[in-house]
């Protein structure tokens, strides 16, 4: 597991940046945090470090948004709205899970019946006693679990 703290969203960006630049084809991320905490400034930073520069928007009412244009194809999931997994199974989920590209999927927690086993989950948590833009973000790999 990798923990580090953030105090801007600068600092958040650059860190999402530093991490989207390290993955790898076939990279599955579930991304949780509550509303406001920071994930669409993460996935900026993360969709930057793919090469990415079109603009990043939380794909809420689409479930998912595609960019292509990277050094690898960065598939954006926003599950906050699916009512039943059978949605998933709609927009073809297995294509993208266990593609070509990267998945970020954020509130994956929603939808943790269908998803791969080694995937790896960022949680971000603010704590405002430590001021209003601290972070602190979790990057662990789910399938060191048992």
């Amino acid at each position: 597991m990798l923990q580090i703290e953030t105090y801007s969203a600068i600092e958040t960006y650059q860190f999402g940046e530093k991490l989207g630049g390290l993955v790898k084809p076939g990279d599955v991320f579930s991304l949780i945090g509550d509303l406001g905490v920071g994930k669409t400034v993460f996935t900026q930073g993360f969709a930057k470090g793919l090469n990415i520069e079109e603009p990043i928007n939380s794909p809420t009412f689409t479930i998912v948004q595609v960019y292509e244009e990277g050094r690898l194809p960065l598939y954006h999931f926003d599950v906050y709205r699916i009512g039943d997994i059978e949605e998933m199974d709609e927009i073809g989920y297995e294509d993208y899970f266990y593609g070509k590209g990267v998945c970020l999927i954020e509130w994956a927690n929603l939808i943790k019946d269908i998803l791969p086993q080694n995937i790896i989950e960022i949680t971000i948590e603010k704590d405002l006693d430590q001021g209003f833009d601290y972070r602190k973000i979790r990057v662990e790999n789910m399938g060191d679990r048992e």
